[in-house]
């Protein structure tokens, strides 16, 4: 009887179930949409019962699959969508809110309050993170402060809150198991990453008790089974990891100096920075890249908020594409961006500008704009603004010298071209472009037994193809200063 490994894999679009083999190819994919909403200005959500249901859904048609082609599943691994947040009763089971997403900017007075009160340095020497309505902390007080019975609930020990891979956790074992992993707690801002622990002082300033929040454990743990009441049968869940870090470990960058993009709704830029926290002088971030037997592994990250939302939007929104496919023809078609420059900042601006507040900004328009600059313009803006993360990695020491992209926008040959081009830098794109299903399925095998440590995985790593940069140097120079001026627009 084959054997095999299944990931579920929560992002912002998507919740996915992904069955690979022991070779880590993939034998099947199960996939549902999940659906965004926009109450006000700058608030993002998601429906928690959605998020569940569908997610619920895709492991119960992968199972199905499974046990159709004869395949014997041995574990679970569970990635997911980093810092965004649910509150649920413990008792019940029930969210008692939407789930509060990522990119939501709702709690950026708060952020204020904090910046205002001398708070940065004291957040950002524990966590490694910056102080922005990004990261849940603040995401929690506001439920706190505004839902009704959240308080309440909490005062009596029946309050949960956290992020998206304790909730499925809790949710899957019918309630049994209540954790949360080292990658996804160092993304809350009241973690230290340093002592490996929830933070008195930062719980204190944040006010939150730590009562409602799941214990940490490794990125490879006993997380319990699943409840047979809920999947008809018993598989051990072993792993779990945030979505940026899975797909570090899908793409290999295990030693110091490794270094991958993932182009997704946002584009998330890990750089291994082995067992030392690196403390960014350029706005970038010092993270947990895992933690395995005790042993925890850094990176810098920079965070790009919208990636391939600008594509959704121009399908969606506007009705300029009728497929995302259709970006990398429109954009071929002509010869330069005709002075267009897109800046997507429709949930402010992330690394390395940190602008909550700015918006989206369209310049250059001239009336001999079409759709074709447009849709080129936000192509373009996912490489200017991977460059100046490359940059501020460069100015903290650590100057990329190839880097591993994967993603559902790295399949848009054009775009991954001017990525090297305009970042005189070697691409590399990895034959399996589900790497963040894959890092969790790898971390699962090692916690199953079937693989003895991330080494050995390296060899399931497989090139697809390879860009080398092929731009003068003065054409990279205009094209990144109007980059630069149309960024000055945004954020004066």
């Amino acid at each position: 009887m084959q054997k095999a490994i299944i990931a579920i894999d929560q992002g912002t679009s998507s919740s996915r179930a992904v069955l690979f083999d022991l070779d880590f190819s993939i034998i099947h994919i199960e996939q549902i949409n999940i659906n965004t909403k926009y109450p006000v200005n700058g608030w993002v959500e998601q429906d928690a019962n959605e998020i569940w249901n569908k997610t619920l859904t895709v492991t119960k048609n992968i199972i199905s699959f499974a046990k159709e082609k004869n395949i014997k599943v041995i574990s679970i691994g569970i990635t997911n969508q980093r810092e965004t947040i649910i509150a649920w009763n413990k008792i019940t089971g029930k969210p008692l809110y939407n789930a509060i997403i990522w990119q939501d900017r709702r709690t950026k007075y708060i952020c204020d309050d904090l910046i205002k009160n001398g708070l940065t340095k004291t957040i950002n020497t524990k966590t490694g993170l910056l102080i922005d309505p990004y990261f849940s902390a603040t995401k929690i007080s506001w439920i706190l402060d505004n839902i009704d019975n959240a308080k309440q609930l909490s005062l009596s020990g029946k309050l949960a809150v956290g992020t998206i891979e304790t909730f499925l956790l809790f949710k899957l074992t019918e309630g049994k198991s209540f954790y949360t992993d080292t990658t996804n707690a160092s993304r809350t801002s009241l973690y230290n990453i340093h002592e490996n622990k929830w933070d008195d002082e930062l719980l204190d300033i944040f006010k939150i008790p730590i009562r409602i929040l799941a214990e940490v454990k490794d990125n490879i743990f006993d997380y319990g089974s699943t409840s047979k009441n809920i999947l008809g049968i018993n598989i051990p869940i072993n792993a779990m990891i945030g979505d940026q870090q899975a797909a570090a470990i899908g793409q290999n960058c295990i030693n110091p100096g490794d270094i991958k993009a993932t182009f997704g709704t946002g584009c998330f830029i890990l750089l291994n920075t082995g067992d030392k926290a690196l403390v960014s002088k350029n706005k970038l971030l010092s993270t947990i890249a895992y933690r395995i037997n005790k042993s925890t592994s850094y990176a810098l990250e920079g965070s790009i908020f919208v990636s391939g939302a600008s594509m959704k939007w121009l399908k969606d929104e506007l009705g300029i594409i009728k497929n995302v496919n259709d970006s990398q023809s429109l954009a071929s078609s002509i010869k330069d961006n005709n002075g267009v420059y897109f800046v997507p900042a429709f949930t402010g601006l992330g690394a390395p500008h940190w602008k909550p507040d700015a918006r989206g900004t369209i310049v250059g328009l001239t009336a001999s704009s079409g759709k074709a600059e447009i849709v080129r313009a936000a192509l373009e803006a996912v490489a200017y603004q991977s460059v100046d993360l490359f940059d501020a990695m460069a100015a903290d020491g650590q100057k990329p010298i190839e880097v591993k992209v994967d993603g559902a926008m790295s399949n848009n040959d054009w775009l991954i071209q001017f990525l090297s081009n305009i970042s005189k830098t070697k691409i590399k794109k990895s034959y399996n472009s589900e790497t963040t299903s894959q890092g969790a399925a790898i971390l699962s095998s090692i916690g199953s037994g079937l693989l003895s440590s991330l080494k050995e995985s390296s060899k399931f790593w497989k090139l697809n193809k390879s860009y080398n940069p092929i731009m003068q140097s003065a054409e990279i120079k205009n094209y990144r200063n109007g980059w630069n001026k149309a960024i000055k627009r945004t954020i004066m």
